[in-house]
């Protein structure tokens, strides 16, 4: 697992969004074992409470649950309800001002898709 750390997002948030990454793109799957708090601590050099609290993160999203004395493990479904969930978030906070940049500089949906085959 690689990650890159910003100092604007405190670890826990920015690993709790790696794992949701590689949850969305089936690094883990339904009924996966997530790594351990140890071996993420290690392999990352943090604290294994900042650990816990990305993991905690992601029981608060209802994608992965604790087994006692097992680990954490990812829920059924767990893929779908967070690409539910960015894709709302994507449609409330992102895209309006990715619309709006769009309208300020003129350009059109045909523009765009044009730019983007060219590159």
């Amino acid at each position: 697992m690689e990650i890159s750390w910003n100092d604007k997002d405190p670890i826990y948030r920015q690993l709790h969004g790696r794992l949701v990454e590689m949850i969305l793109e089936g690094v883990y799957q339904d009924g996966d074992a997530l790594p351990s708090v140890r071996q993420i601590s290690a392999d990352h050099r943090i604290n294994p409470i900042t650990v816990s609290k990305a993991f905690q993160l992601l029981v608060d999203d209802g994608v992965v649950e604790k087994k006692r004395g097992l680990g954490m493990y990812v829920l059924n479904g767990a893929r779908q309800k967070l690409a539910q969930d960015e894709r709302r978030m994507f449609l409330r906070e992102e895209w309006p001002r990715i619309l709006e940049k769009i309208q300020r500089l003129d350009l059109s949906a045909e523009s765009l898709l044009l730019e983007g085959e060219i590159k």
